[in-house]
């Protein structure tokens, strides 16, 4: 039900098929979020980084390449080969084509997966059985010798040994693991009716135990259905220039297709702009990052090459030296900027997240386009998207609250956004902390902030992780909900991660429970299921103790 799959060219024709189909001579198709299935030789490549921390350990994304550019210095490590992607490893950014030529155990992860660490700590239920064998040991290196000595006396050395070996035999209880297993098993199997899939039974009793859920926003507490609300130019007024620009960029961006771009491009329809695109003609693409939150494609009508960009509002501000408006091109000034900075504010109180569009038309010497080349931009206007809470959030909340779950909400939106929605779902925290502030505090401060705080705005997913990390040191259960790239370090670092069927492929392999909805009622459902579970776990976990 919750297979990942890869995109695979076959017979000329693209398909998606489960990644254990992918076979050797299978051209596999590769963009921003795609779990890399099997060892493959770069064929076509466009900005393409890549995670390899489950093979190195760096946190740092790698640049791949076509051509191998390091052939002149020595290889310590078959790892470093810049035109080749290993099996186990994701896409952070960009797009490219692969050769399958390692599958299964022969490829280079297969061959070192037993020194491979999954990177998920101990769950509290294998601490629970290891705590148990432990106990038993103790029990039977002091019961047998002590049952032995009184026994051998009385009776001769072999029956008193024997005895002291029943003994050892009847501490331990033969059938708990079954009990156990049969249980959470037949546990899983009820959570399934209730569209909650569980990929690791360890996680049920994680899932019982839980006491903190950490989510994002988009799509748990929001309806995902984005809508584009507003074009607007530098002064704040409707331009249907402005419309032209991002429905160019998305239209013609190859990387991980978005609700954003989805959005752009249904409005462009009904403004039956759809025709705009045959008299352009795709050059290339500087794809999204997380770092540089930005995305360009480079398009041509054949008289000029422009490069449009589209962004976080203050990033783009960043690269833009002048501003169009109307069609007459100015410099940028200090209070044009705070205009600019006054209506966006105003934007976010309404509820809408807003991404800036910018373009540059003086590249015509420019062969190969790198993020170098966004700069001396000139910037457009905004386009303004509205995603509503939805309207079962408030009282799943609630419920969740009810039930001893505390929730707090991890996002990377800004904070008048943030705050704008949760004052329609009635979450409560005392501030709402950015990211910039947890990157100053010590993990010992962030600890005293997240007692008295549960929303945390325009954070990183680094940033994500370290706040996971801290609420399990400081003694909490903690799951974590998302479905994004960015959501998969925190994913990885919680007790039970929770994804969803339509999330990412990487963040579905590190998640441990999938939900079929992406709703936080299901997950009721689920946690409704989970306690009957976790109270029959309890009540096999003391008899076991007894026997």
């Amino acid at each position: 039900m919750v297979a990942t799959t890869a995109t695979v060219i076959r017979n000329g024709k693209t398909i998606q098929i489960p990644i254990k189909n992918v076979t050797i001579g299978d051209t596999v198709l590769l963009s921003a979020g795609s779990m890399i299935p099997a060892d493959l030789r770069i064929i076509e490549a466009k900005d393409l980084y890549v995670g390899q921390s489950s093979l190195t350990g760096e946190s740092d994304s790698v640049k791949k390449n076509v051509e191998l550019k390091n052939l002149e210095e020595e290889i310590d490590n078959i790892v470093e080969l810049d035109n080749i992607c290993f099996m186990g490893t994701n896409v952070i950014s960009g797009s490219a084509k692969g050769i399958v030529i390692k599958i299964g155990d022969s490829t280079y992860f297969g061959k070192i997966a037993h020194t491979v660490a999954s990177g998920k700590s101990k769950t509290a239920f294998q601490k629970g059985i290891e705590n148990i064998s432990k106990l038993l040991i103790k029990f039977m290196l002091i019961m047998i010798p002590l049952v032995f000595l009184i026994n051998v006396n009385k009776h001769d050395i072999i029956l008193a040994f024997t005895f002291a070996v029943a003994i050892a035999i009847c501490i331990t209880p033969l059938l708990l693991p079954v009990i156990l297993s049969s249980s959470l098993s037949k546990g899983a199997v009820r959570m399934s009716k209730k569209k909650t899939i569980v990929k690791k039974l360890d996680a049920i009793q994680n899932f019982g135990a839980m006491n903190i859920l950490c989510t994002d926003k988009t799509g748990t507490l929001t309806e995902d259905k984005i809508v584009l609300e507003k074009y607007l130019d530098i002064n704040g007024e409707e331009d249907i220039r402005i419309l032209k620009h991002a429905f160019l960029n998305a239209y013609f961006q190859t990387g991980l297709k978005g609700n954003i771009d989805e959005a752009v491009i249904n409005r462009a329809i009904e403004n039956d702009m759809e025709k705009i695109v045959q008299k352009y003609k795709k050059i290339d693409e500087i794809p999204f990052d997380f770092s540089r939150r930005r995305l360009s494609v480079v398009v041509s009508d054949g008289e000029k090459k422009q490069l449009i960009t589209k962004g976080a509002v203050e990033e783009i501000l960043n690269i833009c030296t002048m501003v169009d408006y109307k069609g007459n091109v100015s410099q940028i000034t200090k209070e044009i900027k705070e205009n600019i900075q006054k209506i966006t504010k105003n934007l976010n109180q309404q509820g809408l997240r807003v991404i800036a569009i910018c373009q540059k038309n003086d590249i015509k010497n420019i062969k190969n386009f790198s993020t170098l080349d966004e700069k001396n931009m000139v910037l457009l206007g905004f386009i303004g998207f509205l995603d509503p809470p939805k309207e079962s959030a408030k009282e799943s909340i609630k419920k969740l609250n009810d039930a001893g779950i505390r929730v707090i909400v991890l996002t990377g939106d800004n904070a008048e956004i943030t705050r704008c929605v949760y004052k329609k779902i009635e979450i409560s925290s005392k501030n709402i902390i950015l990211g910039s502030k947890i990157d100053k505090l010590s993990d010992i401060a962030l600890a005293r902030l997240l007692k008295k705080n549960n929303i945390f705005a325009k954070l990183s997913p680094i940033q994500k992780a370290r706040i996971v990390r801290v609420l399990k040191e400081t003694g909490n259960i903690v799951g974590y909900m998302g479905d994004g790239i960015n959501d998969s370090p925190a994913l990885t670092n919680s007790d039970v991660g929770v994804s969803v069927d339509s999330a990412v492929d990487i963040a579905k392999e590190t998640a441990d429970i999938i939900l079929l909805e992406k709703d936080l009622n299901v997950l009721l459902d689920g946690l409704t299921e989970r306690k009957k579970n976790f109270f029959k776990f309890n009540e096999i976990y003391k008899n076991g103790n007894k026997l």
